[in-house]
């Protein structure tokens, strides 16, 4: 038997979400976040033009889609890294900074991702747990000592969907040491509709040691074809293209993804639609009896304790596949009315009395 790294043995498998299937053959899933939209035309029609391209190697430097984010975000081209997925991203952050005796700081619960990326990184993972089920940022910062090297900031957060507003995150980077890096983690950006859950990409201007994650996996509805990015200051994004594996941005990922920047407007009008349905899930949730959160992403969650499992497989009875987790709650994507209806007669019938 080769022998491993010992970590590896204290470290669950990444469990992506599933669909089910009801008895009558219907399924919807509402397990991953994803838009429920498929990929427009013009997105597919460039997709289709660079098929034709596959037998040669990818750029490397991801140049054309390098270029088109600086563009859009009005931001040196120097300040853009990429990878594959937002996930992706994050590994080749904790790549530059992770090693033995590093501290690695961020919510809990968070991106179930953070744990697995920093055992693998060698770090050593500070977590701090919600408050109100949002980042609890004074404690975040009360967490922080000479050995912290990192704090990931999940704004809005997954798999809560509450988000932290300006006053506070700028009160909170205001106590992080200047060689201390802070991620903002923005994958659901987009579904921000609060005018005072802030921007990162003006924050980092002004923070030498702040950067943003965001990705074309969500509103951008990309999760097949893997592309993250990072908008940072110089030093940082350098450091983090340093970590990027060869060619870890396909050269189909790049065209789709420059396709999307091109029809923005378009794919945006999509996300006032979810927006809209996110709303409507609420308050029909609410109206149940239900406790939610308010949510600026693509998602709601329901804190449902020990009967999240139970939860979990009632909605599978209906064809609706959730996300559970453990015995603490339940995080449900925003899908097409269809599939919000069929969600929203299960839990009509699972009832908010059995909620913990």
């Amino acid at each position: 038997m080769p022998r491993f790294r010992r970590v590896l043995s204290t470290m669950p498998t990444y469990k992506a979400g599933k669909a089910v299937v009801a008895p009558d053959g219907r399924s919807f899933k509402l397990s991953s976040n994803e838009t429920p939209y498929e990929p427009l035309p013009s997105v597919l029609e460039a997709i289709t033009k660079a098929a034709a391209e596959m037998h040669r190697y990818p750029d490397p430097g991801v140049s054309a889609l390098t270029e088109a984010l600086a563009e859009r975000y009005g931001v040196p081209e120097s300040h853009v890294a990429l990878g594959a997925g937002s996930v992706g991203v994050a590994q080749q952050i904790l790549e530059t900074v992770g090693e033995p005796g590093c501290e690695v700081v961020y919510a809990w619960r968070s991106f179930e991702a953070y744990p697995l990326l920093a055992d693998l990184s060698g770090a050593t993972s500070v977590t701090v747990p919600l408050k109100d089920e949002t980042h609890d940022l004074e404690a975040m910062a009360d967490a922080i000592t000479a050995d912290t090297g990192l704090i990931f900031v999940c704004n809005p957060n997954n798999p809560t969907g509450t988000a932290n507003r300006s006053t506070e995150l700028a009160a909170f980077l205001d106590r992080v040491p200047s060689d201390v890096l802070v991620i903002l983690d923005e994958a659901y950006r987009e579904f921000v509709t609060d005018a005072d859950v802030p921007d990162g990409l003006t924050i980092y201007r002004e923070r030498p040691n702040v950067a943003v994650l965001r990705t074309f996996s969500k509103a951008y509805g990309l999760a097949g074809l893997r592309v993250g990015y990072l908008i940072g200051p110089e030093p940082v994004a350098d450091a983090v293209r340093k970590t990027m594996m060869p060619f870890a941005v396909n050269h189909l990922a790049q065209a789709a993804a420059c396709a999307s920047l091109k029809a923005e407007d378009e794919l945006l009008e999509r996300v006032d639609l979810i927006v809209k349905e996110r709303a409507r899930v609420r308050e029909a949730l609410i109206s149940q009896g239900y406790a939610i959160p308010v949510s600026e992403a693509n998602f709601v969650w329901m804190r449902l304790g020990d009967r999240t499992q139970a939860f979990a497989e009632h909605c599978a009875g209906y064809g609706v596949a959730v996300r559970p987790f453990g015995a603490e709650g339940a995080r449900v994507s925003i899908g097409d009315p269809a599939a919000n209806d069929a969600f929203l007669s299960a839990t009509a019938s699972f009832g908010p009395a059995s909620t913990g």
